[in-house]
């Protein structure tokens, strides 16, 4: 059980590496970039993570924890399902014009060349979570009448994929507001009713 102030002290790190891992990537980060980051010395770092690894595996679970609670809480509200959906593409559409926060690359590196088939498996797992949490939401919309009846799967994979490939894409050339205002338009038109 780790107490509050340690507590604390793994989220200051995980801040800390985020930059890092959004900036460098992940196999171009070491814990010694990150002790100095985070202004720590080494045995301060390793009495809270064992690797790189430890630190950006638990910020990606982090991160996907956050949007099923998120999207539960809202839905558990009653909150309407066209202002969840909104929330939420407004803030993709921040972050895919905000490639110096983007950990794609880093994601990329992570899963696919500094492990086996385990890490490749954690990816497959973590798809499949963020993927139950849209279900809910875009479910949740159809049986409330404010979305249309799609193909699940295939708008959730449109969405992923889409916001995944233009933040991969922002480390590599100019995004300007008309990708991702373009790719909502089209999730929006896709999903919510017309009456």
């Amino acid at each position: 059980m780790v107490n509050r102030r340690g507590e604390e002290t793994r989220q200051h790190i995980k801040r800390n590496a985020y930059s890092l891992f959004a900036a460098k990537g992940f196999k171009q980060v070491t814990m010694k970039d990150i002790c100095e980051a985070a202004k720590l010395s080494r045995g301060g770092l390793y009495c809270h993570y064992e690797s790189t690894s430890q630190i950006f595996q638990e910020i990606i679970d982090d991160l996907l924890s956050r949007q099923e609670d998120t999207f539960d809480f809202k839905i558990k509200q009653g909150q309407p399902a066209v202002v969840i959906l909104n929330e939420v593409l407004e803030t993709y559409k921040r972050e895919m014009l905000d490639s110096g926060a983007s950990l794609s690359l880093a994601i990329y590196e992570f899963f696919s060349l500094c492990g086996g088939p385990d890490r490749k498996n954690a990816l497959y797992q973590q798809y499949m979570l963020s993927a139950n949490s849209w279900e809910k939401l875009i479910q949740y919309g159809i049986e409330r009448n404010e979305f249309n009846h799609v193909d699940i799967p295939a708008v959730f994979d449109l969405i992923v994929f889409s916001y995944q490939g233009v933040r991969m894409f922002s480390k590599l050339m100019p995004i300007n507001e008309q990708i991702p205002s373009g790719i909502i338009k089209e999730i929006k038109k896709i999903l919510i009713r017309e009456d």
